[in-house]
């Protein structure tokens, strides 16, 4: 009788690297798999649950379940909690049961760096991270894989949040600086990754130099954005999936509300960039790469972890 794992979030750090999961993904993410889109519900207090189904031949069936929670800050708590359970896709036998904030961060962190490493300027030097949630500091190591940016810039609206996750990633060796201004990094940066919560634009397309990749992260649901209209209209488009990214990807529907872009905008797909489509063209074009979240890094993640700790 084979005996179900179960996996703390301690367990999926000690086990999955950067680079190791960035490279699973690399090879995972380029095969189809069946995931509908996910459902979201509305909890009260501004909270949501979100069910996540995923399932491709020989690598399982995985559920996840999220709850998001964005006062929970206030409270010292991540804003995000969920559990991931793996079954035996010939057998439908449960093989595992994940605590899902740590897989869900690394996964989230390492698809985006994933994307960056075909879309980033290869020259690029520096890297301004918008928000300093739980998966803040996850897109400073994720992202420093694929590019040896020389200067990261972190940007919170609460200055001292900012300052505590500069000095945790300082201890670790990277070159981490509290933004001073956000206007002026963003206009420095190669790269800007968002990974808030925001219903209003932080990043607005006049700040963006020719060259520019902006990696949005935080938002998913339809009424959250991250960016103005302009900075979407500005930028050739890769989504990780068109399914989810015009269900949820509020930056892109507010963009196509506005009249500025249409769906068929929606360029290219993460699948697309690892069959070599749609990689950065020039120097100077703006790219932008969407996630809302897609069920297939999770199994890719808890399959390499499984194999790990066979």
């Amino acid at each position: 009788m084979q005996t179900l794992r179960f996996f703390t979030n301690a367990d999926v750090a000690a086990a999955l690297t950067y680079p190791q999961l960035i490279d699973a993904l690399r090879h995972g993410l380029a095969n189809p798999a069946e995931a509908p889109v996910r459902a979201c519900h509305a909890l009260p207090d501004d909270a949501s649950l979100l069910c996540m189904p995923v399932w491709q031949k020989g690598q399982g069936v995985g559920v996840k379940l999220v709850t998001v929670y964005p006062h929970n800050g206030e409270k010292g708590l991540p804003s995000v909690a969920a559990l991931f359970t793996l079954f035996d896709d010939a057998t439908g036998r449960p093989l595992a049961v994940l605590e899902a904030s740590e897989l869900t961060a690394r996964r989230t962190a390492c698809t985006s760096a994933l994307a960056a490493s075909a879309l980033v300027r290869h020259d690029a030097s520096r890297l301004l991270v918008v928000g300093t949630g739980t998966l803040a500091a996850h897109m400073v190591r994720a992202h420093s894989v694929v590019r040896p940016y020389e200067r990261v810039d972190i940007w919170g609206r609460h200055p001292d949040k900012a300052a505590e996750l500069v000095r945790q990633l300082a201890e670790e060796g990277y070159p981490v600086h509290v933004a001073p201004d956000l206007q002026t990094c963003a206009q420095q940066a190669g790269c800007i990754s968002c990974v808030t919560t925001s219903t209003s634009p932080l990043i607005l397309g006049d700040w963006l130099r020719p060259g520019t990749h902006l990696d949005l992260v935080g938002a998913f649901l339809p009424s959250m954005r991250e960016t103005d209209s302009a900075a979407v209209a500005r930028s050739r488009i890769v989504v990780d999936t068109r399914a989810g990214a015009l269900e949820e990807a509020g930056d892109l529907l507010f963009a196509i509300a506005d009249g500025v872009i249409t769906e068929q905008s929606l360029h290219f797909e993460l699948a697309d960039l690892l069959h070599g489509r749609g990689h950065r063209q020039t120097n100077s074009e703006i790219t932008l790469f969407k996630s809302v979240g897609y069920a297939l890094e999770d199994l890719i993640a808890a399959q390499l972890l499984l194999s790990i700790a066979a």
